[in-house]
């Protein structure tokens, strides 16, 4: 079963959010099927830190994308959400 690779950047609402239980809230938020693959630390300005993930989905449900992106979103701290790139893994 093939899977795409979904790279998003995550911002936080600020710089006091604690981005390791942001990061284990994404992972609680993901359908069962999906996963985290990686998390990356971005700087973007004045100790500001976006998150790039790295999500596998399978290829099949990548139209679930978009409820993962309404997932996220949901999570108190997420301010904003960029998908960046897809591919095939």
């Amino acid at each position: 079963m093939a899977k795409m690779l979904v790279s998003m950047k995550i911002f936080p609402e600020d710089i006091t959010i604690d981005l390791d239980q942001l990061k284990q809230k994404i992972e609680q938020a993901l359908p069962q099927d999906s996963k985290v693959l990686r998390f990356n630390e971005e700087p973007i300005a004045f100790g500001l830190k976006a998150l790039i993930t790295h999500i596998l989905v399978p290829e099949e449900k990548q139209d679930e994308l978009e409820i993962i992106e309404n997932s996220i979103r949901q999570i108190q701290g997420v301010s904003n959400i960029e998908t960046f790139m897809m591919q095939r893994w």
